[in-house]
């Protein structure tokens, strides 16, 4: 049953037995999905939370990623004065998918999701890191991916390359394209007058390929995806997350990608192949946001 009220806070939990990942590979990075709204007075605090974590974790692990994030904005806050321009029902709908598979009483924002397993408001740093530290690490898939541009409104990406982790139960793999460093000048609702700083802001989620029950970890995956992009695109903002999800919307491996600056919609211009990789670069007070 889909859940019926909205709120800032919920709990609960699920279990399930942990697929085994390919020996002898280093664990990947760790999903962090922070569900927020830029109609919500807390999810700026949230927003600003996340992406200071995700700096200080690359930070510390020499420029490894030891934590991915994707930031979906989510609709159902847009009807209070401020209609968020990154919004969707789709996401909105992918965190009733997790409410309902983490036996969740409520949505709310701001949410944060980890490995598809575990949740906390995205205000509290103590939990999320925790959650962080407690989620099971899987290998990151070992994806190539080429990139064109068949017109000037698209970018297609096409992948090949091993999932490194069994998926029992069946699932997903999924892509999805962000953007960072999106700034808005808030002019309506709780958060007028203020200029907001958005990281990660998931732009398009696409299906990659199926995953069958009991697919081996060594399974050859591949699959293209085209994703419409927006009128005032750059590449150098924006990136990939692969990740392979079951169907009990587990995440069981993580994959990041740069997007190349050198993309440009020449006739289907394709670039050389990219495995993977990264351009150089206290207590908080939960705050409640109620209907």
């Amino acid at each position: 049953m889909a859940p019926r009220f909205l709120a800032c806070f919920g709990r609960g939990g699920a279990t399930a037995s942990a697929p085994e990942p390919v020996e002898d590979l280093a664990p990947g990075p760790v999903l962090v999905e922070l569900f927020s709204s830029q109609g919500c007075a807390a999810s700026p605090e949230a927003d600003a939370l996340v992406a200071r974590l995700a700096q200080e974790s690359s930070e510390a692990g020499g420029g490894e990623r030891a934590m991915v994030v994707l930031g979906f904005h989510v609709d159902y806050w847009d009807y209070r004065g401020w209609k968020d321009p990154f919004a969707s029902s789709a996401w909105t709908v992918r965190q009733k998918a997790y409410v309902e598979a983490l036996r969740l009483d409520t949505l709310f924002t701001p949410q944060v999701v980890v490995q598809g397993r575990a949740d906390c408001v995205g205000t509290e740093q103590d939990k999320l890191a925790q959650a962080v530290r407690d989620a099971p690490r899987y290998p990151s898939p070992a994806m190539k991916v080429k990139f064109q541009r068949p017109n000037p409104s698209t970018l297609q990406a096409s992948f090949t390359g091993a999932l490194h982790s069994r998926v029992d139960g069946g699932g997903s793999v999924l892509v999805a394209l962000y953007e960072s460093g999106v700034i808005t000048d808030c002019g309506r609702g709780e958060n007028k007058g203020k200029s907001l700083l958005n990281d990660h802001v998931v732009r398009r989620l696409e299906k990659v390929a199926a995953v069958r029950d009991g697919a081996s970890a060594r399974k050859a995956v591949s699959g293209s995806v085209q994703f419409p992009l927006w009128d005032d695109f750059r590449a150098t903002k924006c990136g990939l997350v692969l990740f392979v999800q079951n169907s009990a919307l587990q995440v069981l491996g993580v994959q990041h990608f740069d997007l190349p600056d050198n993309v440009w919609p020449s006739g289907g211009h394709q670039l050389a192949e990219s495995a993977g990789g990264r351009r150089p670069g206290g207590r908080s007070t939960t705050i409640l946001c109620r209907v």
